[in-house]
């Protein structure tokens, strides 16, 4: 097994970079509570990243499984957290399996199916327990999504909605952020596209151009909830594709702050659409009829990694460009002198969540419960 340090730092299998960001994505995981950094080098070491994918789903599906039995021996004897603890690993080891899947394939149903039953037990055990919630939104295409309460709350709590690519897994925030969400009071609602059909109509959501009206959907159900406070609900946009969140959230003038993207990624894409139209002699005006014409009506907050795939200076000038029709938008970008500078933070993601949950917290407590 070849390992590789080079300026973007280590690099698992350098013939295969795709394996190598999961795989350190796995590894990072660890540190909170998705992984076992152990686990993670024993399949590494099992795993040949040129057989088309068959190593990587066969030693990640086996690794999953084995937690996912651990797990059900432990609550069984009535040891709980040890239930839980194996119970999130198996999550994300299932999740990592599927991830060599170009098309949709029997043994990814599989992997995500068991991934599904893994999160249902784990928040089904929380204190207090958590729940799945089904969200109206397309006809015949619920929203699903996991509801967290915040621990020990004696009123209405504030809450954070956490929202990813479109391909993105809610089952992930289960050990990506929930802690941090619930360590500071806030409860927690993880949201994916998918519905509550499990990906039956995922192929024809995924290319609507109306993606953003579900952020508000999402809003509309938790303002139902007798135990939210609807003044003081933030949301997450986790990902470069997940620009559609900042999209809807502009669109929606409940919302008390949000951390995503802030339409950067979408800015960027305008930017060079126009930039090549102008060349050819056409204006470029829709790019300040576009993103610019969209004001939010909450605080925001960008984070990059100083390493991810838009290079600091076009996230800065994009940023300056936004800050000047958006004043209260604030920027953090993590440079690789302090890790989380990796696309996605996903070199340290503790480090970014640890600063994104207190700049959140700090924002809903400054709103009068």
């Amino acid at each position: 097994m070849k390992v590789r340090f080079g300026p973007g730092g280590w690099v698992q299998w350098p013939d295969s970079e795709e394996f190598s960001i999961e795989f350190m994505r796995l590894l990072s995981a660890a540190q909170e509570g998705g992984s076992m950094i152990s686990e993670c080098f024993l399949a590494a070491s099992r795993i040949d990243p040129n057989d088309g994918g068959d190593s990587w789903y066969r030693e990640w599906i086996r690794m999953a499984d084995l937690s996912n039995e651990r797990a059900n021996a432990a609550f069984t004897i009535g040891h709980v957290l040890t239930a839980q603890s194996n119970w999130l690993r198996a999550i994300n080891y299932y999740q990592a399996s599927a991830f060599g899947f170009d098309v949709p394939d029997p043994k990814q149903e599989h992997a995500f199916r068991n991934m599904r039953d893994c999160a249902r037990r784990y928040i089904a055990h929380l204190t207090p327990a958590g729940e799945v919630v089904e969200i109206p939104w397309l006809e015949g295409h619920a929203l699903e999504g996991y509801f967290l309460p915040a621990p020990a709350a004696s009123r209405r709590s504030p809450v954070v909605v956490c929202m990813g690519d479109p391909g993105h897994r809610k089952e992930e925030y289960l050990f990506k952020v929930a802690r941090y969400a619930r360590e500071r009071g806030i409860s927690l609602l993880a949201v994916d596209l998918f519905g509550s059909d499990a990906d039956a109509k995922f192929d024809e959501v995924i290319g609507r151009p109306d993606l953003e009206l579900s952020v508000g959907c999402v809003m509309d159900y938790l303002t139902t909830r007798a135990d939210i406070d609807e003044h003081r609900i933030a949301v997450l946009g986790d990902g470069a594709g997940s620009s559609f969140v900042a999209r809807g959230v502009a669109l929606d003038n409940r919302f008390a702050a949000v951390v995503c993207d802030g339409g950067i990624w979408d800015m960027h894409e305008r930017a060079f659409l126009m930039n090549r139209l102008s060349r050819d002699g056409i204006g470029s005006g829709g790019f300040e009829r576009g993103w610019l014409g969209r004001r939010f009506h909450c605080p925001v907050l960008v984070t990059v990694g100083g390493q991810a795939w838009l290079d600091s200076g076009v996230v800065t000038d994009l940023f300056e460009r936004l800050k000047s029709h958006h004043p209260d938008i604030s920027l953090k970008i993590f440079e690789s002198s302090e890790t989380a500078a990796a696309q996605g933070h996903c070199d340290n993601p503790t480090l970014a969540n640890e600063f994104i949950f207190d700049w959140v917290a700090d924002r809903l407590e400054s709103i009068s419960a």
